[in-house]
């Protein structure tokens, strides 16, 4: 599907036109959004739009990794956006020119319905351009990154407060998921900083240099939220490393435990498999008091070692 919305000459906004309308028409500028297009509404990529064969194969191929791309007639964006609840990532395609910008997306847009909603909606449309819309679209692909990583942050603080009534399998399942989670937005807002840091720097597009401030903003945020990302994946190491090391110690408690058991019975061990040997001639057993002076010298034994593994403190 194609929506095409135009600034006219006389400063107001037409909709609901046809791409054989807008061939007829002139205007100030114009947006063109392909949501979704079939074959044939692809081919206006080709002709009458006239962009480079190139720009269009990143168009139809995801995933392109965020960047741009300068040609002559105009700039090539590839950006992402997330969705919240899976984290999958979306390509959003821009061409802007010196009066247009088109947009170019496979599914369903929220980032472009709510910039056109507001460009619609605002009673000033003469303020608006192709670089506003650019702007726009930007600034709310990356808003919308916020709620999704603060979101895998809540749910990892969730993981550090709860650790002691989960089971070390539940646990690094939810580590090794919130990592997982978080390389995927990693592998969104990284390259998108980088797109940003790239459009600040750049000296071919004058309309992003008179509002160096806003794009600074979004960049700002891109790199907060980066921050933000590097920080939980330490953290869920931080996480991992202290439960392994905390169930380390607990398996070594035991083991240190189970030793010092065994370690007691050995001499008692020793003692009933030497008086169990049935010689004919062992005086003690023919001792009416040989049973229980075993008996007691065994339990002096096992007492003794207790109290000197005790004075080493191998039970505290």
């Amino acid at each position: 599907m194609i929506e095409i919305i135009a600034l006219t000459k006389n400063k107001t906004i037409e909709t609901g036109l046809t791409m054989e309308d807008w061939k007829k028409g002139t205007y100030e500028w114009y947006w063109i959004d392909f949501n979704a297009p079939d074959d044939k509404e692809v081919d206006y990529l080709r002709n009458p739009l006239q962009f480079h064969p190139l720009s269009i194969e990143d168009c139809l191929h995801n995933l392109q990794r965020p960047k741009i791309d300068y040609f002559d007639e105009y700039t090539f964006f590839v950006t992402h956006s997330l969705e919240a609840k899976t984290y999958a990532k979306e390509e959003l395609n821009l061409f802007v020119g010196d009066n247009y910008i088109v947009s170019f997306h496979k599914k369903p847009s929220i980032e472009v319905q709510y910039v056109a909603k507001k460009l619609l909606g605002d009673k000033s449309p003469a303020k608006w351009s192709q670089f506003t819309v650019l702007y726009e679209l930007l600034d709310h692909l990356v808003d919308n990154y916020i709620p999704i990583i603060y979101e895998i942050e809540d749910f990892l603080n969730e993981i550090d407060e709860n650790t002691d009534n989960k089971s070390m399998e539940v646990l690094l399942d939810d580590l090794y998921e919130t990592r997982h989670r978080l390389l995927s937005v990693r592998h969104t807002v990284v390259p998108m900083r980088d797109l940003l840091y790239t459009l600040l720097n750049t000296k071919k597009l004058t309309a992003v240099s008179n509002k160096r401030e806003y794009y600074s903003d979004i960049y700002d945020h891109l790199l907060k939220l980066t921050e933000v990302i590097e920080s939980n994946r330490e953290m869920t190491a931080d996480i991992r490393d202290s439960y392994l090391s905390y169930n380390a110690h607990q398996s070594n408690r035991i083991m240190q435990i189970l030793t010092v058991i065994t370690t007691i019975f050995m001499p008692l061990s020793f003692l009933v498999g030497l008086y169990g040997m049935n010689f004919q001639y062992m005086p003690e057993l023919a001792w009416k008091y040989g049973y229980f002076t075993l008996l007691g010298i065994m339990a002096t034994i096992a007492v003794c070692m207790f109290l000197f593994f005790k004075r080493k403190g191998w039970f505290k």
